[in-house]
């Protein structure tokens, strides 16, 4: 990067780190540091839901993700709003007359102590383990950026957003993630934008989505029912449907966000509206993907996106990389000819031109992946990187070689930005949670030992998450990983409260013993690959739901 580049990325990560302990000045005790005093407006509240969920994995692997499997995975969301209104509806309500600090302490008011506990670990891994991930995504830039060592790197970014978090509390978080977004919305289109101008002259934006279109990567809506696809407008709808009511509902990490508010209209409107704008931005984020694709259909790109270990590899094996790169640039030429041949044929409106073009584009692309595939391979198969999947590579690269001066320090800063608003409102539901239903229960305590108690758990859950975060380079995508390892946890979770909320005669131990036996199922089914990840979160609901009724019936009878 230029002088401009770090000077623009400092200077923003420094003032939002002073920004973050500025607001977070005041905190007194358990209520101020983990609700903010429950007076936020709505507003806050919509940007902190949305900044919470959107990490920088969002901005980093999602691109990469449509660059190599298209807009589909757009549909993993249309189940979202349909959630949003169950959740203003059921969710909320319960939670602002409870005045709980936790999601799961209205559980024990429900249940009992156990159940509690048990929904509480079951989120607190989960999150946990995201966490480390989202950390990982930005350690990527400053690896990238430096030739740091990834885990230095690791070391680093997750370090530095505890100066805030630490410090200032839910206040902190709120109002970071409030300005943090608003950055990070306003340098995305910017960097849309400049995908678009980067294009070739004589290819439009119009020019852009028709190859798109012929390469498969405007496949939006895929209607196939397969039990093992991970994203088609079934899983989407259903399974989307399920995954965001149990993120929204249940999660304390977005449970953190909207009981902050200061009534129950603040915390509906916020959660409205975020069902409204999700679809659209991530749409957007993924469309960047599949420009970026277009773009290097006409320009010179790499067989490999992680420039790190590729050059460990030229290093290392000078000839075997030379003519490893001489045979992809002979087949990326043909491929580049071959996608000019396409928009000619459109021009020219000869239709048996164009399928023959369409068929040698789409041909030589199959070609450049199994090439990439193979080199991808190679390069992890001795070491030269962590991970063989270079996805999560894809974007960062584009911004390193095709933006200008300044924007290229403005875009790191910006997945960074998306990185801390994510992890800051994590380790702030984790220490809640940790803290208020594992710690302190329903004990009580001077607000200043509340307050030194929650800033020491925040501590403690930051150092644990930048230690997963270590083994993330395993996990291929990002974005995926991220919403698998959800899935693994969620349709149990969410299956608690779909009994704590309809099926008022069951107990606390029916629950409990359900619960586990679900969570054991939905692991076998995951390790065994029955179902694609997403109907992982429908089953567990209903299977958790099926348990419940004969166990306490059961009990009843025993009893009896």
């Amino acid at each position: 990067m230029s002088i401009t580049d770090w000077i623009v990325l400092l200077v923003t990560l420094i003032a939002i780190i002073g920004y973050g302990i500025y607001k977070g000045r005041g905190q007194d005790g358990a209520q101020s540091y983990l609700l903010a005093d429950r007076q936020m407006p709505w507003y806050v509240v919509l940007l902190g839901v949305m900044a919470t969920q959107a990490s920088a994995i969002t901005f980093l692997s999602t691109p990469g993700l449509a660059y190599t499997d298209g807009m589909r995975f757009v549909q993993n969301y249309f189940g979202l709003p349909l959630a949003m209104i169950v959740i203003c509806i059921t969710f909320i309500p319960v939670f602002n007359r409870l005045k709980v600090y936790t999601a799961y302490e209205f559980l024990e008011r429900r249940f009992d102590r156990r159940t509690r506990v048990l929904t509480s670990f079951l989120f607190l891994l989960s999150r946990g383990l995201s966490t480390g991930i989202s950390i990982y995504a930005p350690a990527i830039i400053l690896s990238t950026m430096l030739g740091w060592n990834i885990y230095l790197s690791n070391v680093v970014t997750g370090g530095l957003l505890m100066l805030y978090t630490y410090s200032g509390g839910a206040r902190a978080v709120a109002h970071t993630q409030k300005l943090q977004f608003l950055i990070i919305l306003g340098a995305m289109l910017l960097a849309g934008c400049l995908v678009i101008r980067n294009l070739p002259d004589g290819v439009g934006f119009e020019d852009a989505l028709f190859v798109a279109g012929k390469a498969g990567r405007l496949n939006i809506i895929t209607t196939d029912f397969d039990w093992n696809d991970r994203y088609n407008i079934w899983s989407g709808v259903i399974g989307g449907f399920f995954l965001a009511l149990s993120y929204f509902g249940t999660d304390h990490s977005q449970v953190g966000r909207y009981i902050t508010a200061g009534n129950v209209r603040q915390s509906r409107l916020g959660l409205l509206l975020n069902g409204l704008v999700k679809v659209p931005m991530q749409f957007l984020i993924l469309l960047i993907g599949v420009l970026v694709f277009v773009l290097y259909s006409f320009r010179p790109a790499p067989v490999y996106f992680n420039t790190t270990a590729m050059q460990r590899y030229e290093q290392s094996e000078p000839a075997h990389a030379q003519a490893m790169q001489q045979q992809y640039a002979q087949l990326h030429e043909r491929y580049t000819q071959q996608a000019t041949s396409v928009l000619d044929a459109r021009r020219t409106g000869d239709e048996q031109q164009l399928q023959q073009a369409v068929a040698g584009y789409r041909s030589t692309w199959q070609d450049i992946r199994h090439m990439r595939d193979s080199v991808s391979s190679y390069i992890a198969g001795h070491n030269y990187a962590p991970d063989a999947n270079d996805t999560n590579y894809i974007f960062l690269y584009f911004v390193t070689h095709s933006l200008p001066r300044g924007l290229v320090g403005l875009l790191f800063a910006v997945i960074i930005l998306a990185s801390w608003g994510s992890i800051s409102a994590a380790l702030n539901s984790l220490a809640a949670s940790s803290l208020m239903d594992m710690h302190l229960v329903n004990g009580s305590t001077g607000k200043r030992e509340e307050l030194r108690l929650g800033r020491l758990h925040t501590l403690g859950w930051s150092i644990f998450c930048i230690l997963v975060a270590m083994f993330a380079a395993k996990m291929g995508s990002l974005i995926e990983a991220v919403n698998i390892l959800g899935s693994l946890f969620y349709g149990t979770i969410l299956g608690i409260f779909l009994v704590a909320f309809y099926m008022k005669r069951v107990g606390g131990a029916a629950v409990f013993y359900a619960a586990i036996v679900t969570e054991l199922f939905i692991i076998t089914l995951y390790l065994c690959n029955v179902v694609s990840f997403l109907w992982l979160n429908v089953i567990g609901a209903l299977v958790m739901m099926a348990l419940c009724l004969p166990a306490q019936l059961s009990r009843t009878t025993a009893r009896q």
